[in-house]
Order: structure tokens, then sequence, then C-alpha cells
């Protein structure tokens, strides 16, 4: 019988003891009872579910359509739920310590989705600076066609900075007759590795708004999350991941996902089924199999970008390096001490020079592939300025730091020797 609905097995804890996420990736959520005895869950390749009796569907629609709060008791139609889906979502709320979580597409429909279900016309988003540049885009010239405006603060803001900055998306919102709707932190930020001070945020936005309706504090985690950054415990209330990176791990699929507050999830959730962003079943299942080591990856990973960085610092012929595990900055140290458990694997790696010579670099590694992304098992490493960040106004991408000497690097678990060995003769064709 295929499974149907969330199993009530799996338990969390043995006695008093609570279960680590490393351990509940390998069964929570899914009972093989369920499904032929199969160890692992299978795919399930179906568009439509069928209903037990025309009561049971009118209550799953109850709950699809939000008749009803939270998700749906039971399996409906592919564009909603599916068990591989829901499988997923009950693992990927584990790592945060999340009430729940929604899985998309890509991590872009992830944001587009939150800010479709959270913003409104005429509203004001406040948020951190730089973003992802596709996210950037996706406030500042598509959501401005239905009146949508922002705010923006640098992402090392103090608790004063961010203070004024919400009394001007108030005074902003106001003059436009909508609402403060979000706030949207990305920390550490792509591609500079600055970190946002999630506390003095959430203090900021509790003093700022003290009635019932206060704007959401959503963040997007994917260059430390979810094991060296958890940023529910700072304050936030959502978190969102590009689960293409670390969580999918192997640069073999794309996907999103939020954790965070059923409250906001049940906002969320309704534009999902709406509008279609659920991931398919097929990735779902992948994103499972990467879960159960996601743990060992990163922590592989993180080790040998602490060898690589440590040779990459007195290079001659490298400016500087904007990696977690070497902060000079008092106040980002501050910041990555209260927030972080590790430093991560992705970094920024200034080359002495400009284009050209970060452009040699990159043409003359071997092992190091020259991609986009991140957070792979493969090491890879691009030049934000002249590709992901190229839609950026060269104005701003000089205010935000991305300059054409900076290479971002993401390390994986490859040999760290021979990844040293592979930056070394990179360098010496600079």
């Amino acid at each position: 019988m295929a499974m149907r609905g969330k199993p009530k097995t799996n338990s969390k804890k043995i006695g008093d003891r609570e279960l680590s996420p490393a351990t509940l990736m390998m069964g929570l959520g899914y009972d093989p009872v369920l499904s032929e005895g199969s160890l692992k869950p299978p795919i399930f390749l179906t568009s439509t579910f069928a209903f037990e009796s025309a009561a049971a569907g009118k209550r799953f629609f109850e709950h699809i359509t939000g008749k009803r709060e939270g998700p749906a008791d039971g399996l409906v139609y592919s564009r909603f739920n599916g068990p591989n889906q829901e499988i997923l979502e009950d693992r990927l709320a584990v790592w945060d310590g999340a009430d729940d979580s929604l899985v998309f597409s890509s991590g872009m429909s992830a944001i587009a989705t939150l800010l479709l279900a959270l913003v409104g016309q005429n509203d004001v988003i406040v948020h951190s600076g730089p973003l992802y540049a596709a996210t950037e885009t996706l406030i500042a010239r598509i959501l401005s066609r239905f009146g949508v405006s922002f705010v923006d603060f640098p992402a090392g803001a103090s608790r004063d900075d961010i203070d004024v900055i919400l009394a001007r998306a108030q005074a902003l919102a106001s003059q436009k007759g909508g609402k403060v709707a979000l706030v949207y932190l990305e920390s550490p930020a792509n591609p500079t590795n600055a970190l946002v001070d999630v506390e003095a945020v959430r203090a900021a936005r509790d003093t700022a708004f003290p009635g019932e309706q206060k704007p959401a504090i959503a963040i997007d985690n994917t260059f430390l999350g979810p094991l060296w950054q958890q940023p529910l415990k700072q304050g936030a209330e959502l978190v969102i991941y590009s689960l293409t990176k670390y969580a999918g791990g192997h640069s073999d699929l794309v996907a999103g996902g939020v954790s965070g507050d059923q409250r906001l999830l049940d906002i969320i959730r309704p534009m999902r089924n709406t509008i279609g962003t659920i991931c398919d079943p097929n990735t779902a299942w992948m994103l499972l199999r990467s879960l159960e080591t996601l743990e060992l990856r990163m922590r592989r990973a993180g080790e040998n970008a602490l060898k690589v960085c440590t040779f990459l610092r007195d290079h001659p012929k490298v400016e500087g390096l904007g990696y977690l595990g070497f902060i000079s900055d008092a106040r980002q140290k501050d910041i990555f001490d209260r927030h972080c458990t590790g430093a991560g694997s992705t970094f920024s790696l200034f080359i002495k020079g400009g284009e050209a010579e970060s452009f040699r670099f990159l043409d003359a590694l071997q092992i190091a592939k020259l991609a986009v992304s991140l957070g792979g098992t493969e090491t890879l490493a691009s030049h934000p300025a002249a590709m992901t960040h190229l839609s950026v106004p060269d104005e701003r991408k000089k205010a935000l730091g991305i300059t054409d000497n900076l290479v971002r690097v993401s390390i994986g678990i490859e040999d760290p020797d021979d990844l040293i060995a592979d930056f070394a003769q990179a360098l010496d064709a600079v």
C-alpha cells in the first residue's frame, strides 16, 4: 500500500534523549510498512492521488484552499503535496528546529513565492545588502512594477543603523499607503561574506513595531546553513535555502526550501499551491538521499577550506580573503561568535590586480572547476562581477564591495593538499 499522509511512527526521541539531525535523516517521516516494506522511500511518480471517500477529498481540499490551517492531512495532487516532498519537509525542518518546511523547484522560486505571499501592493521591503543578484532584481525591478519599494542597509549595520532604516521604511510605507511587509536578510552576504546581526535586527523590529502586526524576518541561510548557522535561534522567523547548494551538495539538482514559524508557512503554502512552485518528486527523493550525508560533506568541506585559506592568506599575489575563519573586523567577529558555529567553505579571494589577473587565475585552475554555484562535492570558482552579479549596476557593485579582483571560491571535499597545489600553480599564472 502506498504511503498516505504523514506516518504516525518515527519519534524524535529515545526516552528523554533528543535525537540529532544526522540520525533523524535516516528515517524521520517515513514508515516502510506503508510502502510494501521498502527500506527507502520509493519515488512517487504520479500527478494525482485517489481519495478513500468523498468526505476525505473534501477535508483534504479544505486544507489545500486554506479553510483549515496547516498542511493537508492527506495527498491530493502533485502541485500541492506528495509523499517524497512531505518526508523531505519533515527532515529539512529538523536542522533548524523549525515548526515545518516547504520545498520548491528552485531557491529563487522559494524566494519569489515567499515575497508574493507576504508582500502586497505599495508595501515596503527592508533588506540587507548585498543580496544574491536575482533576489535584488526580483525586488527592485519586478516587484516595483506593482508599487513595492525597498529600503536597504549594509550587511554589517549596527542596531542604531537598523533603527534608522526601519523608521525610514515606516515613513515611506505611510506615504505610499502601504505597510512595511518584510525584513529580508542574507547572511553571509553573496559574494562578500559580510554577516548580518540577526539579533540586532530582531530587537530593532520588535521595538519599531510594538503591536501584533510586525513584518516577518526572513533570512537566506544558503552559505552557512543548516550546519554552521541556525538563524531561528537568533530571532529570524523564516529561513530560506537554495537546496541546490549544500543540502543537495552534488551539483545535480535545483531546489529551494523555506523553514520556520507555522503561522508564516501557512500563508506561503497557499501561494505555492496556486502558482505551482513545489519541487518534483524525483528531486525530493534525491534531496532525501543527500541529507543523509549533509553533515559529513559540510564538515569535510569546512576543514578543507581552513587549510586552503591558511595557504592563501600569506600568498604574495593575494590581496585579501573574505573568509569567516580569519575575520579581522571586531564587529563582524562579534556577530560570527554569537551566530555561527563554523566558518563554512565558501569565501571571497581578492587577487592582486583586476579582472585580467582574476581571469588568468580562473583559467589556470585544473582541479577546481570554473562554474557558478557553491556547496557541492567539487571545488568551484567564479568571478561575481562578470558573472553572477553582472546585472548589478556598476555603482552598486562598487558600494557593495563586488570588485573586479574578487573571485568567489567554494571548496569541495577533494584532498586539501591537492587543492593547495592547484591554487598555487594558478596563482603562478597571474
